[in-house]
């Protein structure tokens, strides 16, 4: 299928895993490795993590970025040598994380950094409100702020065009920056950016034309959403297909929709396909192209969403890190076949 002008070979798609490997921003020899083995996985698209587009949009100290030269240099030599081996397209997911940034790795606990500490910074979000019980509240962006966050999503997107990546994503999911932006509950501004669904749409939506502005024209821009908050007066599915309708209109490619994030009250009925009834509705409001994702780890259950119209992509995470082969597997299953290594070969089922 295609995508805004970008071919597929199949409904597969990895989706963004941070990886929480790198320095000052620099992918490492590990994201070599990581992507490595994952173009080699059959997928349709392999989606590089959450790239910050400025240092303090980190969610921690050890997040890729895309923000200078050396950040830039340290991604292309890895995307160099992954297309190497394999020509399976490449997006990015740009990101910001707003009052969610300036935290420890997950393994070490993954709990917020405060200024003072060596791996932690000020945050900034969309209004001086935590993000939990006891952090340091951000420091509301003003005017010139957002001009500088904007700007920085917009060159992010000429650096990712400059060193051939195929496709970016704009994060404005799970909590971070544009999701901020989005939900009543993070988002209590009084100007232009707060208030009504139309004002707390607008920062996203100017970001997205940046960055739709700053990629080439022909390949695709899309988004990540989340559908849901899953808390009592928040962000709801019916304020996402109202967003997804207004990015539509302005070129984005495919909505890509995920859940939760944003509120530590969330209640979230995790289980298999569970984000599925989140991006039927958004399928049901748009005409361009809808990725499910959450829990979606059996072939017929993925081949199921694609085939009832649910959604026209799936998208698998840590699925896809417990089985690198999942699409090699999947194709099997279900009697097709998907690009594999001639070096493999001889590994295939009937070989």
């Amino acid at each position: 299928m295609s995508v805004g002008g970008l071919e597929l070979r199949n409904r597969i798609v990895i989706a963004p895993m941070c990886q929480y490997s790198a320095v000052e921003g620099c992918m490492t020899d590990w994201h070599l490795i990581h992507l490595g083995h994952l173009a080699l996985s059959g997928a349709a698209l392999l989606t590089i993590e959450a790239t910050a587009v400025l240092p303090e949009g980190r969610i921690s100290h050890a997040d890729v970025g895309l923000w200078n030269d050396a950040t830039e240099a340290a991604m292309a030599r890895v995307l160099e040598s992954v297309r190497r081996w394999s020509d399976m397209p490449v997006a990015i997911q740009l990101a910001h994380a707003g009052r969610k940034a300036s935290t420890e790795v997950p393994w070490k606990g993954g709990a917020q950094l405060p200024p003072g500490d060596p791996n932690g910074w000020p945050t900034e979000g969309a209004s001086p409100l935590a993000f939990a019980e006891g952090q340091a509240p951000p420091r509301a962006l003003d005017r010139q702020d957002l001009a500088r966050v904007r700007d920085a999503f917009a060159a992010a997107a000429a650096r990712a065009a400059r060193i051939g990546i195929d496709a970016v994503q704009i994060h404005a999911a799970h909590g971070y920056l544009l999701h901020q932006f989005l939900s009543p509950l993070s988002n209590r501004r009084e100007d232009d950016y707060g208030g009504g669904i139309e004002n707390r749409m607008r920062f996203p939506l100017e970001v997205f034309d940046a960055v739709r502005g700053a990629f080439p024209a022909g390949r695709p821009v899309t988004v990540r959403v989340s559908g849901t908050d899953w808390v009592e007066g928040g962000w709801t599915i019916e304020q996402t297909v109202e967003f997804a309708r207004a990015l539509e209109a302005r070129g984005c490619a495919a909505i890509h929709v995920s859940s939760g994030g944003l509120d530590p009250r969330q209640r979230i009925p995790a289980g298999p396909g569970y984000q599925v009834p989140l991006a039927r509705a958004v399928k049901r409001a748009v005409g361009i192209p809808v990725v499910a994702v959450g829990l979606i780890t059996g072939y017929e259950q993925a081949e199921a969403i694609v085939a009832s119209g649910d959604a026209d992509l799936v998208a698998l995470a840590r699925g896809m890190l417990l089985d690198p082969r999942w699409p090699w597997h999947a194709a099997a299953h279900l009697g097709a076949a998907v690009a594999v290594p001639p070096q493999y070969l001889r590994s295939l089922p009937g070989r």
